[in-house]
């Protein structure tokens, strides 16, 4: 279960639009109490979205073993990601930046950068699509709840990996880091929607695969 969790937790962990804002919150006036404010939001919203769907998945009863359309589920959100994800490197070219909302970022408050980390999972399909995934694939795996509780903490921690490491490194080190920032936030801009496409591309053929596999 947990190895299955690893490719929905990766596109949520390497997307441009996880990585992004927690790099531009620690370009606030109070950088590091804003940047771990955004981190508690961000693992806050990740760990309620995926409970939530582990609890609608409770709805079905008591399953014991996978049911076959946990397979067929896994085979059409890794089809809807590859479907995505050409789709936006066909598009590339019309986002080559960052969206203006998320620029905002670099002026928040510390109470309302984890206020924005929290409404971002919500309101980010993508981010709201795969906790719901991994959710109902950890409610349905039969696991008991001592396990089930490890696996959203597994998958809140790969998922929000990327968003941590930026914000813990500057907790540490502090102004050492900003030059390395500064240059990576002007990267990722640059290839925002290359990235975007590549990563929904092999990630979504790493869930078809699970998926075909599973039946």
């Amino acid at each position: 279960m947990l190895t299955e969790l690893i490719p929905l937790a990766l596109v949520v962990a390497l997307s441009p639009l996880s990585i992004i804002p927690a790099v531009l919150v620690l370009h606030t006036p109070h950088p590091r109490p804003a940047g771990l404010a955004f981190l508690a939001g961000w693992l806050i919203g990740l760990a309620a979205l995926t409970i939530v769907f582990v609890e609608i998945s409770g709805l079905f009863g008591d399953l014991g073993t996978p049911p076959g359309w946990a397979s067929w589920l896994r085979i059409v959100i890794g089809a809807a990601l590859i479907v995505f994800g050409v789709y936006r490197w066909l598009t590339r070219k019309r986002s080559a930046h960052t969206p203006a909302w998320m620029q905002r970022l670099g002026k928040l408050t510390p109470a309302r950068a984890g206020l924005a980390a929290l409404a971002l999972t919500v309101v980010n399909p993508k981010v709201l699509f795969i906790c719901a995934a991994a959710g109902l694939a950890i409610g349905t795996a039969g696991l008991g709840s001592a396990h089930i509780w490890i696996a959203v903490i597994w998958y809140v921690a790969v998922a929000a990996s990327t968003v941590a490491i930026p914000i813990l490194a500057y907790a540490v080190s502090g102004d050492r880091l900003d030059g390395a920032l500064q240059r990576l936030k002007e990267w990722m801009e640059e290839q925002h929607a290359t990235l975007v496409a590549a990563i929904l591309i092999a990630i979504g053929l790493l869930v078809l695969y699970k998926g075909i596999h599973g039946l």
